[in-house]
């Protein structure tokens, strides 16, 4: 992530040098492309959840996802916590934001999410191939149901269960009411195909007056070429599909290299990819875009970026990108937190809008996921965005 990705009138196409990256053809001046690119963004404030809330006997933490509830001007977040500390589950909260910043967070209510027959998921420790890993969660704005995503679990070896990912639909209290179809790409498959270990559906969004569902995986297929290095990004997917699962179209993403050298005595690679991905009201082609990043020493890097489909090469029906000549989608840079002023950079997963403010400035509502751990936050971060 050394520097952002911006619009180019270069005819020229940009080859990845790495042996199995897509080429990526240079991405054309396009008028209609540049008209709907070029957003602002400014910090309003930040609030911190204590630590290991207690709320309704659960443990608040792991926060990767927050939607606004249309219904009930609250919020709704979900947790990440498959299920080790208390059940896979989600959160109400009030959030007070304003032009003065975050002024409270108020936690009223919490459900699990529940399995077709009713029942709680189980840790992933269980080994039965019924686990949950929950990332993403958006109010269904006609019927104010949830719809969220979970990564499933590529197992690291063929005696453990496949868990694939999958974006289910939940009432109000939690109780399984379906499950969306996901596009064959989003299965994990053979040893060299499909969506690498949690690297699976981290994002989703609704679209276009919510006739469109619009999600995007965390990196690159294994199939699509290899993970960002610090020389090199990489091409993720975003796939459009209709309320009953029509695939009505795949774009390529460009994710950015990796921002700094990792340190050399962690036993930890770098971690970086979308994490979350958000429509922008009355434009279906047009999202901010989440990228979260991670590196040993280094810490986190987290930024923002506009970024549209219109131009983009419709790849639903490449089986891989390896080898392909790709206009990925559009994308410039809104905000790095890094330079926003915050008390910390953290591990910020989710993202959604909040209210319109009396300049005309709609606000942006972020969310970090602790991951439970004693040197990580839970920070909400509200942006003006014009």
């Amino acid at each position: 992530m050394n520097s952002s990705l911006t619009l180019r009138a270069s005819a020229a196409a940009l080859v990845l040098t790495a042996a199995m990256a897509p080429a990526v053809a240079a991405q054309p001046d396009d008028p209609a492309a540049r008209s709907t690119i070029g957003v602002h963004a400014r910090l309003l404030g930040e609030k911190i959840v204590p630590h290991k809330l207690s709320f309704q006997n659960t443990t608040v933490g792991g926060l990767s996802g927050v939607d606004r509830d249309p219904c009930s001007g609250e919020y709704v977040m979900i947790s990440d916590d498959r299920s080790y500390l208390q059940p896979a589950r989600f959160y109400t909260a009030r959030i007070k934001v304003d032009a003065g910043g975050v002024h409270s967070v108020d936690f009223t209510g919490t459900h699990p999410f529940l399995q077709p027959d009713g029942s709680v998921y189980p840790p992933a420790s269980a080994g039965d191939g019924k686990a949950v890993d929950p990332e993403e969660l958006r109010v269904d704005p006609r019927t104010c149901r949830y719809w969220w995503a979970q990564e499933g679990d590529r197992p690291k070896s063929a005696s453990e269960p496949v868990i694939q990912p999958s974006i289910q639909f939940a009432d109000r209290s939690g109780a399984y009411r379906g499950q969306l179809r996901l596009p064959p790409q989003y299965e994990i498959t053979m040893a060299d195909r499909g969506i690498r270990r949690n690297k699976a559906v981290e994002a989703i969004t609704f679209g276009a007056g919510s006739r469109v569902l619009t999600s995007a995986v965390e990196g690159p297929l294994i199939q699509d070429g290899p993970e960002p290095t610090v020389e090199h990004g990489a091409l993720i997917r975003v796939t459009q599909q209709s309320r009953n699962g029509a695939v009505l179209g795949q774009f390529a993403y460009p994710l950015e290299k990796i921002f700094a050298e990792s340190d050399p005595s962690s036993p930890w690679p770098p971690d970086t990819g979308v994490a979350s991905i958000l429509a922008f009201p009355g434009d279906p082609s047009r999202y901010l875009v989440l990228e979260r990043t991670w590196v040993a020493g280094a810490g986190f890097k987290i930024r923002i970026y506009d970024a549209t489909t219109r131009g983009a090469t419709d790849v639903r029906r490449m089986d891989s990108l390896a080898g392909q000549r790709v206009v990925p989608m559009h994308k410039k840079l809104v905000a790095d937190f890094a330079d926003l002023g915050l008390s910390t950079v953290d591990n910020t997963e989710g993202m959604t809008w909040g209210p319109t403010l009396r300049n005309g400035e709609r606000t942006l509502l972020l969310v970090s996921d602790d991951n439970f751990a004693e040197d990580e936050v839970t920070q909400i971060v509200a942006l003006g965005i014009r």
